[in-house]
């Protein structure tokens, strides 16, 4: 089964200024995280954030902030617990404005459109073991597809991380890396944006 870009949301755990001296691999694992961002903007995915207890831990870089529709502030270790289902789920239809008599009849209004429904989330961050996973392991339990950016996730330690690892896989989470993300929402060497992917890559 592969991504599908029209059934994608990418969802960034606490890629936190103050946390990244801390990681693993941590400046790799916070360039992915900017190239799947920039990637989903581009595409028109949605893109969310969360933070960890800001006032202690920071926020997200500016410049990954930005590519966020909503970046979600938690105590909780799993956003889900926060708000994130609600974010996730399509934008209520906008009511219809109220017309005067000469309005068309109900039967003959085009219904608002909603945004579509994308069960597919794509998940990266910090740390593996701890918001990520009990983040990943809320979607998976409310029955959403999970993918999880192996390559744009860290703990402090690489056992912490790797075991999060088997734990997602065998609680039903797809591991994948960053390029496989991206060439699978283009799906083609022919689509208008491959050029600009191919080289956030390089």
């Amino acid at each position: 089964m592969l991504m599908d870009a029209d059934e994608s949301q990418l969802v960034l755990i606490d890629y936190q200024d103050k946390l990244l001296p801390a990681m693993w691999e941590g400046q790799a694992c916070w360039d992915n995280a900017l190239k799947l961002a920039q990637a989903a903007h581009l595409l028109g995915l949605p893109v969310w954030g969360t933070e960890q207890n800001p006032s202690r831990l920071g926020s997200l870089p500016p410049d990954l902030k930005a590519l966020c529709r909503q970046t979600l502030s938690k105590m909780h270790f799993s956003a889900c617990e926060e708000g994130l289902l609600e974010l996730l789920q399509p934008a209520p239809a906008a009511k219809p404005v109220q017309g005067n008599a000469r309005s068309l009849p109900k039967h003959l209004q085009k219904p608002a459109a909603t945004e579509p429904e994308r069960r597919s989330i794509v998940l990266a961050g910090v740390e593996a073991h701890v918001c990520l996973l009990q983040t990943a392991l809320d979607l998976l339990e409310e029955e959403w597809e999970v993918w999880v950016v192996t390559d744009a996730c860290s703990s402090r330690t690489e056992r912490n991380r790797d075991a999060a690892y088997d734990r997602l896989a065998g609680a039903g989470a797809e591991l994948v890396t960053t390029e496989m993300v991206l060439f699978e929402w283009l799906r083609s060497a022919e689509h208008p944006h491959f050029k600009y992917v191919q080289a956030l890559m390089k």
